[in-house]
């Protein structure tokens, strides 16, 4: 019988990497500082839309900030698919456009909250 822990798969030698990759301190630290940017930013645009221009909030800015949250529900699903390593890395790619998009979207809200001309 074979030794198992002898092939090589086709490679030049012992080929034991992770499936993806492992991920480094680097690409952790940019991932926590794009998504802390990002939540804070989204929270931002929430805690606006109901408090300004005045107490109660208009129903346009209240439907603005849905819209925000929703846009973020599905970053929030394949951000937790990529972290269970079911998605392959070049997704994390789209999932950078995707918080750039928020952020975007977020700056718009609050320019129009805000009466920005």
């Amino acid at each position: 019988m074979d030794d198992f822990t002898t092939r090589t798969y086709g490679t030049s030698g012992l080929d034991n990497r992770p499936l993806f990759g492992e991920t480094s301190a680097r690409d952790r630290i940019i991932n926590l500082a794009v998504g802390g940017f990002t939540s804070l930013v989204v929270l931002v645009t929430v805690i606006s839309s109901f408090v300004f221009p005045s107490l109660p909030p208009r129903p346009l800015n209240v439907f603005f900030a849905v819209c925000v949250l929703l846009a973020c529900g599905s970053t929030i699903v394949l951000i937790f698919w990529y972290r269970q390593g079911d998605l392959e890395p070049k997704f994390r790619n789209l999932i950078y456009y995707m918080l750039a998009s928020i952020v975007l979207l977020c700056l718009c809200a609050n320019l129009y909250f805000h009466d920005v001309t």
